[in-house]
């Protein structure tokens, strides 16, 4: 006798009890009979269909509409456990998909991550949040033995996974490039070359590159259609834009850059950011570039770390802790 059989003479025998001395010990045979059948794939509408035939033999009396309303319960139960599989099913495939994420995020940040530079004359700060598991933005410092120090700064139109191979991708070829070579314009046409040949038309990269020289406190960069940062004069105490001109990355695989320059004095700033700083939204629309201005200037008697710790939890703050993209931002002060 297969288990079906063998559960609605279990089930019979229960129920049966339970009409004659309603009880707990009856019900709890019945969610024991319950979970055995859950063991043994018995699904909803067989238990329904079970129940049927029992009370039909038990009770031969039974009124004809209670009868239908079991075919009708029957039908119902059908459709739920069809759904109900599928929904495990995908709840399945989400958890699964969920650490896979998880692991590549980690994945992520070990490849991608990059630590701050540390120099007497320069006070650097920064902090990039993915709006996600898998970021978007991307940003990295190297320190040379001369204390020269290149800052690369990314955004790929992009989000999740794609976006993330594609920084993995940037961040190799930028290591591949030869150490004499590295101006920001020449890593800028390398790049686009690297992505024109292989990331998909539809996504593009936009990416500031510069270099920070301690000796003359020159900072000379070039920029792919990236988020124009701001540079604040000391002196003047007056903000401006950093707007370098320059394509997206991976358009035309022949397109060149040009290179800019500014000398930093001492208290003057490096603003570089992604445009998950400029374009947060709050109830009214997107923030200004001059409400940015105005949080730099509030916290920029800070160390700049502090700065910019600071300006992401206001502006956190401003889109109800909920960021609607990925948010860098990197400040560089002259101390000496």
């Amino acid at each position: 006798m297969d288990f079906q059989n063998e559960m609605k003479a279990l089930y019979r025998d229960i129920l049966s009890s339970y009409l004659q001395t309603p009880n707990e010990t009856v019900l709890y045979e019945g969610q024991k009979l319950s979970r055995k059948s859950l063991e043994n794939n018995i699904s909803p509408e067989d238990i329904v269909s079970i129940h049927k035939e029992v009370i039909e033999e038990i009770h031969q009396d039974i009124p004809k509409e209670v009868l239908q309303s079991l075919d009708f319960l029957l039908e119902m139960m059908i459709s739920y456990g069809l759904a109900l599989g599928e929904h495990q099913m995908l709840k399945s495939k989400q958890i699964e998909l969920n650490s896979e994420i998880e692991i590549a995020s980690n994945v992520q940040q070990n490849l991608l991550g990059t630590a701050v530079p540390s120099l007497k004359s320069l006070d650097i700060g920064a902090i990039s949040i993915p709006a996600k598991k898998m970021s978007g933005d991307y940003y990295h410092f190297v320190q040379d033995e001369n204390d020269r120090i290149s800052i690369a700064v990314a955004d790929v139109i992009g989000k999740g996974i794609p976006a993330a191979m594609c920084m993995s991708m940037i961040k190799y070829a930028m290591d591949s490039l030869p150490e004499s070579r590295k101006t920001p314009d020449y890593v800028l046409e390398n790049l686009n070359n690297v992505v024109e040949q292989n990331v998909d038309p539809s996504m593009f990269i936009t990416m500031f590159f510069g270099i920070y020289d301690s000796a003359d406190g020159s900072f000379c960069y070039s920029s792919a259609g990236h988020e124009p940062g701001f540079y604040y004069n000391a002196k003047e105490d007056k903000f401006s834009d950093i707007d370098g001109k320059g394509l997206v990355l991976g358009v035309d695989r022949h397109r060149k850059y040009k290179q800019y320059e500014k000398h930093l004095e001492i208290g003057d700033l490096v603003v570089l950011l992604t445009d998950g700083v400029t374009e947060c939204r709050t109830e009214e629309g997107f923030i200004e570039r001059e409400q940015i201005i105005d949080l730099i200037r509030k916290y920029m008697h800070l160390p700049a770390q502090e700065v910019v710790h600071s300006i992401y939890k206001e502006l956190e703050k401003l889109q109800d802790f909920q960021l609607r993209d990925d948010f860098t931002l990197i400040i560089l002060k002259r101390l000496v």
